[in-house]
């Protein structure tokens, strides 16, 4: 296939990832319907976290299961299921509120709330890998897409429900019904990695031999290479220099392509990143050595590093614990900000009626949205920028993300008019935007990207124990500060005080991450120096 129609349907394939993850960041609107769900089934705000908290479990303990599935069968079979789990939980939500009080139990919702992030999970991990494989130049950017849309999810449905169904949980519930459901099924048709072909011919196998064998080891000579000549021994005329990949031109079906797994799809894509495309003609060598602007992505080609190997690395364990502590303090905000609203404005102005309330909550998912979705597009973008133009580390990204969390915090304990409540919403998902931005390019270069998928799964159990913890902690001291009404509802007039203390908790986790974000920072300086020191022992030796 001609490299045009290559690249065409390379940009289709994110076109599709990142309508699929549109639909799959629908648990970060569950502060859009959730007041209103709590209201009308008569639950406390520690039920209502724990809804929303069985959401976020789904969405992060079926990473590892996904991600060996899209690591082994490709990204088509788990967006398809994503589709389905998403439609059954979003209907059964919307079944049970429709059927009010009494009409589902509390272990029924939870397991509705976790069918729809497990949806989310393994729809968004099959977008992720594919954006990755098909840009192995510019990953960052290429998983900016899929991960901005995912951050824009929460935008698109609350501004959607409030044009055309205004005041209406019943109704939001029922379009992520069906929209979470068609969005994925649609974006699945045209969801498939791309092989990656150069213009390269390769030789025959009877022409491998003889004088075809000395042109081509003149040829690897005069690039410099350092490969030496008995790896292109004439007894051997299918040899070929290590890191040199011949491509049969021949089109494949990409409709049915699936990425292999293991070493071969790290050979695979080696081979495309080392390749050039343009002024090559047969017997050229396309080979390229590492500089130092694409050594990074250079790098994450070969190494391959997955499963329980990750326990002896010291780096699983920095980005394991960066990833719970931020997304902790990013998830107890994003799960309750209706609530904020909810007792500030109670506080602030006793005659708001709980429809303008709605609309507030409403506007804090939408700016939340927003600016997790800029900051996943600056964080994806601009971590490519920070290696390849000025040399520096991705964690820089980390140590910006975290700062923002912790002036987030400081907001939390200290603002108490309704109307600059923005500014807490806002902070928090421009940090969370830029946290997942840059993280799918970290973990393709720390560890490869042959497991990426299942490396992410990895990751994202640490939100499950960060993640539960805070937003129980918020639940309990939203609840000691409650009263319940006559007609079984709980509400909150303390304002600020209704939460504020746990503010002080997430505070001290963003600090905790600035801290370790700095000392990873310093790590890599110091791993990056040791390997300049071994590059120049080897040259001088």
């Amino acid at each position: 296939m001609p490299d045009g129609k290559l690249r065409s349907a390379r940009v289709v394939s994110v076109v599709a990832a990142t309508v699929i993850s549109l639909a799959c960041g629908t648990n970060y609107a569950y502060s859009a319907w959730a007041p209103a769900f709590a209201e009308r089934m008569k639950l406390s705000s520690t039920q209502s976290n724990l809804i929303g908290t069985f959401g976020n479990l789904g969405m992060y303990i079926a990473g590892i299961p996904v991600g060996l599935l899209v690591d082994s069968r490709g990204p088509r079979p788990c967006a398809l299921f994503g589709s389905l789990s998403l439609g059954a939980g979003y209907f059964s939500i919307y079944r049970a509120y429709e059927g009010g009080p009494g009409s589902v139990s509390m272990p029924w919702l939870c397991l509705f709330a976790f069918l729809t992030g497990i949806g989310g999970c393994a729809a968004f991990a099959g977008s992720i890998k594919t954006s990755a494989l098909n840009w192995p130049h510019s990953r960052g950017t290429a998983t900016a897409f899929p991960l901005a849309a995912f951050g824009l999810s929460a935008l698109f449905f609350a501004a959607l429900s409030s044009l055309a169904f205004p005041d209406n949980t019943s109704d939001l519930l029922l379009l992520l019904t069906i929209a979470t459901f068609v969005m994925v099924l649609i974006g699945t048709l045209f969801l498939r990695v791309v092989p990656h072909t150069s213009t390269y011919s390769p030789l025959k196998t009877e022409d491998r031999s003889g004088s075809d064998c000395s042109t081509l080891l003149k040829r690897v000579r005069s690039r410099d290479s350092r490969y030496s000549a008995g790896r292109l021994s004439q007894d051997e005329p299918g040899t070929q220099p290590e890191g040199i990949s011949y491509h049969d031109d021949t089109p494949k079906d990409l409709t049915e392509f699936n990425e292999p797994e293991g070493p071969k799809q790290g050979a695979e894509e080696t081979s495309s990143l080392l390749s050039k495309s343009s002024g090559s003609g047969p017997g050229d060598i396309p080979y390229q050595e590492p500089t130092a602007k694409n050594k990074a992505d250079h790098d994450s080609h070969h190494v391959d590093i997955r499963g329980l190997a990750l326990l002896s690395k010291m780096k699983f364990y920095q980005l394991w614990s960066m990833m719970g502590l931020l997304t902790g303090v990013g998830l107890m905000t994003i799960n309750n900000i209706g609530g904020d609203a909810r007792a500030i404005w109670h506080h602030y102005d006793d005659s708001a009626s709980s429809e303008f309330i709605q609309e507030r909550q409403l506007m804090h998912v939408e700016i939340l949205s927003f600016m997790s979705f800029c900051g996943r597009l600056l964080s994806g973008i601009g971590s490519d920028l920070i290696v390849k133009k000025l040399g520096m580390s991705r964690f820089w990204c980390l140590f910006l993300s975290s700062s923002i969390f912790l002036l987030a915090q400081i907001c939390g304990v200290n603002i108490d008019n309704p109307h600059a409540l923005g500014l807490i919403s806002g902070l928090t998902g421009l940090a969370y935007g830029f946290l997942f931005g840059v993280y799918p390019a970290l973990i393709a270069e720390t560890f490869g990207v042959g497991g990426l998928s299942q490396n992410w799964g990895c990751m994202t159990l640490a939100p499950i124990l960060f993640g539960n913890i805070f937003n129980l902690v918020y639940g309990h001291i939203y609840d000691q500060h409650s009263i319940i009404l006559p007609d079984g509802t709980r509400d909150c007039r303390e304002g600020i005080y209704c939460y504020r203390n746990a503010y002080f908790v997430t505070m001290a986790a963003s600090l905790a991450g600035v801290v370790v974000s700095l000392w990873s920072i310093h790590h890599d300086w110091v791993e990056n120096v040791e390997k300049r020191k071994e590059r120049d022992r080897g040259r001088e030796a």
